[in-house]
């Protein structure tokens, strides 16, 4: 009987530890094509991205000033930038950008997620959906 308690006791444990990176991932705040992203994915791409602008650093010519040739209705007001934010959910350090950015002010401030996925122009975007 000792055993049971103990072992049910060692699963609930283990089992919270790991499912708790399951819950964070839980909720989808945009989508860019098929690629769902999460506040901490959109968080640590923005951050990365506002670092390398205030020391004036580049991961491969990111950030950049983005024009929104466009015409996206930001909430926030520019000049902006743009800054790759991964599918694989890893933060860009060079190489390829992939598909999809994150746009922020000089000041830092969230914009929002735009993508080459859907665009009908090569080098255009289309605005990802908020979930």
């Amino acid at each position: 009987m000792q055993f049971t308690k103990v072992a049910a006791a060692t699963f609930f444990f283990f089992s919270s530890i790991y499912a708790a990176p399951l819950q964070t991932r839980a909720s989808c705040i945009e989508t860019c094509g098929s690629t769902c992203y999460w506040q901490s994915d959109i968080d640590a791409a923005l951050n990365q991205g506002y670092s390398l602008l205030q020391s004036g650093e580049t991961d491969n010519n990111y950030p950049h000033q983005y024009r929104d040739d466009e015409g996206f209705d930001f909430p926030v007001s520019g000049p902006y930038y743009e800054y790759p934010i991964l599918s694989s959910y890893k933060v860009y350090t060079g190489g390829s950008p992939g598909a999809d950015r994150v746009i922020f002010n000089s000041d830092g401030d969230f914009a929002g997620l735009i993508t080459h996925t859907g665009s009908s122009n090569y080098d255009g975007f289309v605005q990802c959906n908020a979930a």
